[in-house]
């Protein structure tokens, strides 16, 4: 077992997919090449025109780029192992999923609670906004996001490195952090410790940002605009924050306490919504939802048609 480049792990979660094996490939590749579609036209609409360079966009920006992230690691294993008859991967891909894998989901979340703390300074401190929510601080803010998660991916994977191990099967489609603590021979308390600590950290900010949505639902009662600045800007954001931490916090949930006894497709559900749902209905429910942004996005198209007649 010292020999880290000998260590092969065999995931078991597409064991209930074999007789759809060419079904499933179809169906993940084409929301593949859509999430990647669909998040490159956001990001370079935004990038190209400038009157879209507003900190709600450039945290939307962020979030895109965040995704196509997130599903350039997961989803081209998952395709891959769909034409093999074995799911494996190596020791060090392995704890290279995890650390991308925690730096995508560390940055959505930390995004999202930027977001809504932009929709706060907008909705509850209006005359305020410009002084609050300038350039210099948006790009602190983004760097403090990508630095953070990377840190944190960083501490979870040379922890789980210096484990000894004495089993080679993890339950589910892609690596995570306590799959692989799980099958460690030795005691995992300092692991477990710092995963509680990241996981009251997540909780942490998802109150504030409960915090923030309960002002802002206030602030918007008393005012028709504000309801419709609501339902164009917030409404979409809290939609996606829902899902994600409701997602994630399940699968947590699921990972370390729930049976393994269950239909796998459950499990590969429960685990694959968090990194799937977001960065396929980010573009949809954020940017193509902002009438600015869908002008932009048509009027360049058909400036692209014109110069190609």
């Amino acid at each position: 077992m010292g020999n880290s480049t000998e260590i092969l792990f065999f995931l078991q979660g597409l064991s209930d997919t074999v007789s759809s094996k060419r079904t499933y490939f179809i169906l993940i590749l084409l929301v593949y090449l859509f999430t990647l579609l669909a998040n490159l036209t956001l990001i370079v609409t935004i990038i190209l025109e400038k009157t879209l360079h507003e900190p709600m966009l450039v945290f939307l920006c962020n979030l895109c780029v965040n995704g196509i992230l997130g599903a350039s690691i997961l989803y081209p294993k998952i395709l891959v192992d769909l034409l093999s008859d074995l799911s494996v991967t190596s020791y060090e891909a392995c704890l290279g999923q995890i650390v991308v894998l925690y730096s995508y989901t560390n940055c959505e979340y930390t995004t999202l609670a930027m977001m809504a703390y932009d929709r706060y300074i907008a909705i509850c401190k209006p005359l305020n906004y410009h002084s609050i929510i300038t350039p210099q601080k948006v790009m602190k803010l983004l760097l403090f996001t990508w630095l953070s998660s990377i840190c944190e991916s960083v501490v979870v994977v040379g922890l789980i490195a210096r484990l000894p191990l004495c089993g080679f099967k993890i339950e589910k489609i892609y690596c995570t952090a306590w799959a692989v603590v799980k099958l460690s021979c030795v005691d995992t308390s300092i692991n477990n410790i710092v995963g509680y600590t990241f996981i009251f950290f997540n909780i942490s900010l998802a109150v504030l940002v409960v915090i923030s949505y309960v002002y802002i639902v206030r602030a918007c009662v008393r005012s028709p605009k504000e309801r419709s600045k609501f339902m164009q800007t917030c409404l979409p954001h809290l939609i996606a924050l829902t899902n994600f931490f409701i997602a994630l916090g399940f699968d947590l949930m699921y990972t370390r306490y729930g049976p393994t006894d269950r239909l796998q497709a459950l499990r590969n559900f429960m685990s694959l919504d968090y990194l799937i749902v977001p960065p396929l209905l980010n573009p949809l429910i954020y940017g193509l939802r902002l009438n600015q942004i869908r002008r932009k996005i048509f009027r360049m198209c058909s400036q692209k048609t014109r110069a190609l007649k």
